[in-house]
């Protein structure tokens, strides 16, 4: 399983450099892309939990996030939970990202066939819900 992790490491690497010029790190494009695909607005617990990061460290990455304009937080009915809602620059931002993460995954993808790429995703999928359903926090 190291290669996994080797694999996970140089991807975010790879992405990130392509990012820099627009000013992106993975601290602030990865939480952008999380709150863009997610099928309803995210409360901050939920992203810390989507990041796998604890909830003081989103606190200070959604400020920081707020500060530069790519998010809001709303107040809901629930008034102890707010959720995070990208702005039209956070939307935006996004766009710039979504694109320069399929040019990069079309380079770096290019060499292996696709039925390969097929079968090596499918056996992710299936290691990533094993882990999933075997997690502490799943179990009844």
């Amino acid at each position: 399983m190291i290669l996994t992790a080797q694999v996970a490491r140089q991807w975010r690497r790879a992405i990130n450099r392509r990012l820099q010029p627009l000013g992106l790190t993975e601290a602030t494009w990865l939480p952008l892309l999380h709150l863009a695909r997610a099928a309803e607005p995210m409360r901050q617990k939920d992203l810390a939990l989507s990041l796998s990061l604890d909830s003081s460290s989103v606190v200070r990455l959604l400020d920081e996030l707020q500060s530069s304009g790519f998010i809001l937080r709303v107040q809901n009915e629930d008034r102890r939970a707010k959720t995070v809602e990208l702005t039209a620059l956070g939307k935006m931002t996004v766009e710039g990202v979504e694109l320069v993460v399929d040019a990069a995954r079309k380079e770096i993808f290019a060499g292996v066939p696709a039925e390969e790429l097929t079968l090596a995703f499918y056996a992710l999928e299936k290691i990533s819900e094993s882990l999933s359903s075997s997690a502490p926090d799943n179990a009844t």
